[in-house]
């Protein structure tokens, strides 16, 4: 996800002006009365109260959502080029609105303005034009079977579609849920993360300044117990979309499962190999590595979080690398020279310390950082460790922060085999100049996207998602619309052979 250099606007605290649910095209309070604080992670002050969402407020917003399905609706009767026209025109409404979007993450999840504004919201524009393209090239086949008989397929919508999203990038988990399933005639109940219901609330509203039906997109904010688990569970909700922990993955498909079979596809939880071979350009493999780990203050299931370093090179890499850690600006995320803002929350601050302390328990050696930054809000200092083992706590378990750990190896073979010796398989990635290498390692290693001498590279035509308990199921490109979409098969006598 490299930076575009063009001036951005400059930012200010936005006004924040959607905190109530979203169902039917219509901001709602909730069922029950209930609110809960979001929080600013710079300061660890509240910013405002939003409507909390609980099964009542689920079943509402699926009542919605199925009645916007019913044979006669106007979506249901909407041509497929249309839904494209809506999707073009909602790229457009957050291509306008980019920099107030931009901020209200900077203020809920406290990621840097820049990359908030072209990583995360400026990405998302293009997501949108894409499957406003798509919308109406989604087709079925025609299949030459024995007999007089013809035969085809249609590809028709799931139904009711349940997305439940994390807090590490707002902006583009709900776009990556939302457009596909749009395009491809679905209606949808979301729920965003408690941690960050800003923008997608905010989105909700741009929902319908761009014309979409009401009960197409409902937008239910809430805690992953009550709001969540109702969408797992609920007996009218066709498919459920779930983007967070291998443990909450669980559940979720627990749920689904036991409640009407409803179809699921997960995005887990990983901890990525980055193998560096000697024969790399080292400066660039030192940088690359530090973006694949540092990048979102580590709060990235895709991050290069095993960093694994030929011993040719191995001490050279760590010195760089630490020289880098400590030269990396954290502090105010509209300044616009900070590369790290906070973590999302003290839950995660303190989740993050404590494994920094067990990899100093269990024998890796701390280079540098390991501390809060500051003296208020959830900021860590860059941290690197060197002499991790696959053993330790830190070397086979997800930190989601911003701590480097640095593993060395001698051969291939030792590093496709500890790549491998993962639960996770979300992503991988080798800097190497060797064409041989680069083939072996990209067909033995287990992972659902291996990058080459670069990393952390999505495009809205690159399908995304992982091997083993990193889950299953693909978003973006092509594959994401076989996810909300079933096919159905007619076979149809004819008198004679066609």
């Amino acid at each position: 996800m490299a930076l575009p250099t063009p001036p951005i606007p400059p930012i200010k605290e936005p006004e924040v002006k959607c905190t109530q649910i979203f169902i039917n095209n219509e901001f709602v309070n909730s069922v029950s009365g209930k609110t809960f604080p979001t929080t600013n992670p710079s300061t660890g002050a509240k910013i405002v109260d939003v409507q909390e969402g609980d099964k009542a407020d689920v079943d509402k917003a699926v009542a919605a959502a199925r009645k916007a399905l019913e044979f006669g609706s106007s979506w249901q009767k909407m041509d497929a080029s249309g839904r494209g026209r809506l999707l073009q025109k909602l790229a457009d409404l957050l291509q306008r609105d980019i920099a107030y979007i931009a901020s209200l993450d900077v203020l809920d999840n406290g990621k840097p303005y820049k990359e908030a504004f072209f990583v995360d919201a400026g990405s998302c524009v293009n997501i949108l034009r894409y499957y406003a393209g798509a919308a109406d090239k989604i087709c079925g086949k025609t299949i030459p079977i024995d007999g007089a008989y013809f035969c085809y397929t249609r590809h028709e919508p799931v139904g009711v579609c349940g997305q439940i999203i994390p807090w590490n990038f707002p902006v583009p988990m709900l776009i990556w849920k939302l457009a596909p399933a749009l395009a491809c005639g679905n209606t949808v109940v979301m729920k965003p993360a408690e941690q960050t219901p800003l923008s997608a609330l905010y989105i909700a509203s741009l929902v319908k300044e761009a014309g979409f039906p009401p009960g197409v997109v409902n937008i239910v904010p809430g805690y992953g117990p009550t709001a969540g688990a109702a969408i797992a569970s609920h007996p009218d909700i066709d498919k459920v979309a779930f983007t967070g922990s291998t443990e909450i993955g669980r559940v979720v498909m627990t749920l689904a499962a036991q409640s009407n079979l409803k179809r699921v596809s997960l995005e887990l939880g990983g901890k990525s190999p980055n193998v560096v071979f000697a024969d790399a350009d080292l400066d660039y493999a030192v940088e690359m590595s530090h973006m694949a780990l540092f990048f979102n203050m580590g709060q990235c299931c895709a991050a290069g979080s095993r960093t694994y370093v030929q011993e040719d090179i191995y001490d050279e890499f760590v010195k760089r690398s630490v020289a880098r850690a400590r030269a990396r600006k954290v502090g105010n995320p509209l300044d616009d020279s900070t590369e790290s803002g906070p973590q999302i929350d003290e839950t995660q601050f303190n989740k993050i310390l404590s494994m920094v302390e067990s990899g100093v328990k269990e024998g890796a050696k701390l280079q540098c950082g390991g501390k809060r930054h500051g003296d208020k809000g959830f900021f860590i200092q860059p941290t690197v460790f060197s002499d991790v083992t696959e053993d330790m706590l830190i070397g086979r378990e997800e930190i989601f922060g911003p701590v480097q750990c640095i593993f060395k190896f001698k051969t291939m073979e030792e590093a496709i085999e500890k790549a491998n010796k993962s639960q996770y398989g979300l992503a991988a990635s080798i800097f190497s100049k060797d064409l041989d290498k680069v083939m072996t390692f990209t067909g033995r290693v287990k992972a659902g996207t291996v990058w080459v001498n670069c990393y952390n590279w999505l495009t809205a035509q690159t399908p995304f998602g992982g091997f083993k308990q990193s889950g299953f199921g693909r978003e973006l490109g092509e594959y994401a619309l076989h996810e909300y979409t079933e096919v159905k098969t007619v076979t149809m006598q004819t008198t004679s052979k066609i």
